[in-house]
């Protein structure tokens, strides 16, 4: 008996090695500045923070890849009822799924963190205009401070809550800001509707494209406070112990993004890019920054 079940534990561990690797790719390919922060991290570490990144890219990919709200809402309930159980036939037949709730399990990561994520990226299912500036902050938290929270954990047991928050919201306002135009074209805006009321401007005028000194001087006020939040992140990683700093590096890269919108020819309705090198130069420096002496 006790061979049967040493026979089922190597049957078992085969698979989930290979849905390791598989998030591994699938984040080297789609979150290439995360992977290549994750590098910097203990090699046994790797795994699991690429299952964590693998799962935000594949709930955050769910409303590119449906024709209508429906078929996303069930991709969504899917995943949430994954969370639930993790032993299920097609939960564990699903690479990314697998080895994203094995590092949930032997990580101690919150399941409740990654529940709201899934309910707030139910809102990029629908065209429904972000409210008001409270409600994009609450957006952030949950779709992007949770994922610096949880990898804080994993590399050093330890979820760096006011780092995390400040991180998220940086992070993802700054994304928000360059993906503009991607979600201009499947109708959908996330620049809060009272920000664009105080510049006399409305969620309309995004989605009909027009750029405007106004739309500016309001997209110039996101970036004020990616850019404030984003201070408030590095000064908090300062005082981190170095295993936790990999968490944090992407961060590194998001003022070469807010810089490039500064520049005199951006242009809000074309994805915001740096080259590759730059970003990998930047990561680079901050890891020596990490070292410590």
């Amino acid at each position: 008996m006790m061979a049967r079940a040493a026979e089922a534990g190597s049957i078992r561990a085969a698979p989930l090695a290979a849905h390791y690797e598989y998030c591994g790719t699938l984040v080297r390919e789609h979150d290439r500045d995360r992977w290549l922060a994750s590098l910097f991290a203990p090699a046994e570490k790797r795994p699991h923070l690429h299952a964590l990144y693998g799962f935000n890219i594949e709930i955050a990919r769910i409303p590119q890849v449906v024709s209508d709200p429906m078929p996303g809402e069930i991709r969504m309930q899917w995943w949430s009822e994954a969370l639930e159980d993790a032993a299920r036939g097609d939960v564990v037949a699903h690479p990314v799924a697998d080895a994203f709730l094995d590092t949930v399990a032997k990580c101690g990561l919150p399941q409740g963190d990654f529940a709201a994520l899934i309910e707030a990226r139910r809102f990029d299912l629908y065209h429904d205009p972000m409210p008001d500036m409270p409600a994009l902050i609450t957006y952030c938290d949950a779709t992007a401070s949770c994922l610096f929270s949880a990898a804080a954990q994993i590399l050093a047991g330890e979820k760096a809550a006011k780092t995390s928050h400040a991180a998220g919201i940086a992070y993802a306002i700054t994304g928000l800001l360059r993906a503009l135009p991607f979600h201009t074209a499947r109708g959908q805006c996330f620049v809060p509707a009272d920000l664009l009321a105080r510049y006399g401007m409305s969620p309309a005028d995004i989605l009909a494209w027009r750029d405007t000194p106004d739309l500016r001087a309001a997209l110039g006020e996101l970036r004020t406070t990616a850019g404030d939040h984003l201070a408030q992140a590095r000064a908090s990683v300062d005082s981190l112990g170095i295993a936790a700093r990999p968490a944090f590096m992407p961060v590194a890269v998001l003022r070469l993004y807010l810089a490039a919108m500064e520049r005199p020819d951006y242009d809000p309705f074309t994805v915001t890019e740096v080259p590759q090198w730059q970003r990998q130069w930047r990561l680079w420096r901050e890891s020596r920054a990490a070292r410590p002496g």
